[in-house]
């Protein structure tokens, strides 16, 4: 079994604000509600900002998506971590315990060193997680798996994009999933998670995610094309596949089916 393991884990996270951690530390003295502190702290960060999306620190994990991809770069399966209780602190202990597992596979984000994984990381704190062979303490810092410039630990597509943040990618995860013809965003955003939460539609959570999750696998395709990994043909076979794969399961998942609805195909400007 164990050479089916994956050896890639492309993962998405959404969160929203701990509500009573917000009341207790923001507004001490104001007997807030956490629905009315979460909505105070949105307000002010409007205001202040022009966007209303509270800092990680003050957040947790409700939905995290893993697409496993094994060595050969194929999607091998796609699952939603604590998928019918979406308890924060369930999310965090499977994912450390999952890299574990599988003999700690390369991650794959888009932004996740600058809030998926310091998140889990700060769940690790808060609950009491031990990830030692993540922290890597003894080891040198380049040879550590958070080391902020080990991609063979931890390969962020916007830092590969902008060169480890040398320039800016307006457009985000979207813009490059668009590129290549895949859908990007459609009916549910990040900044309306948040809400979403607030309105017990965690359903559509997890299908938000899980899009986002597939959006960043693609992504992360085309850009093993460009580091010479994978010739285009190879890609495009992969990409049928993996469609093939989102067929076969959208009849049960409404987020896949959506998703499957606004597929489109990259269109190769040497073949007009």
């Amino acid at each position: 079994m164990a050479g089916n393991d994956p050896k890639y884990l492309v993962f998405d996270i959404e969160s929203v604000a701990d509500g009573g951690l917000v009341s207790r530390l923001r507004y001490p003295a104001d007997g807030l509600s956490p629905v009315e502190a979460i909505a105070r702290y949105r307000g002010e960060l409007q205001a202040e900002t022009g966007k209303d999306f509270i800092p990680y620190t003050y957040q947790l994990p409700v939905s995290l998506v893993i697409a496993k991809v094994g060595g050969d770069l194929g999607l091998q399966d796609l699952v939603a971590l604590d998928e019918q209780e979406s308890r924060p602190h369930e999310i965090a202990r499977r994912f450390w315990e999952g890299w574990r597992r599988y003999r700690r596979p390369r991650l794959v984000s888009f932004n996740g060193r600058g809030f998926d994984i310091p998140l889990l990381e700060l769940c690790a704190f808060r609950f009491g997680i031990q990830i030692p062979d993540w922290l890597a303490e003894d080891a040198r810092n380049f040879d550590q798996p958070r080391y902020r410039y080990n991609t063979q630990a931890h390969f962020d597509l916007h830092e590969w994009l902008t060169n480890s943040g040398a320039s800016r990618f307006v457009g985000g995860l979207s813009l490059a999933a668009n590129l290549i013809g895949k859908p990007g965003k459609m009916d549910v955003a990040g900044h309306m998670v948040q809400d979403l939460w607030n309105a017990g539609r965690t359903a559509e959570i997890h299908d938000y995610c899980r899009g986002d999750v597939l959006d960043t696998y693609f992504v992360f395709l085309r850009s093993r094309v460009i580091a010479g990994d994978i010739d285009l043909a190879r890609e495009q076979a992969l990409i049928e596949e993996a469609r093939k794969w989102i067929e076969a399961h959208a009849t049960d998942s409404p987020g896949l089916a959506r998703y499957l609805a606004a597929w489109g195909d990259w269109q190769d400007p040497w073949k007009g």
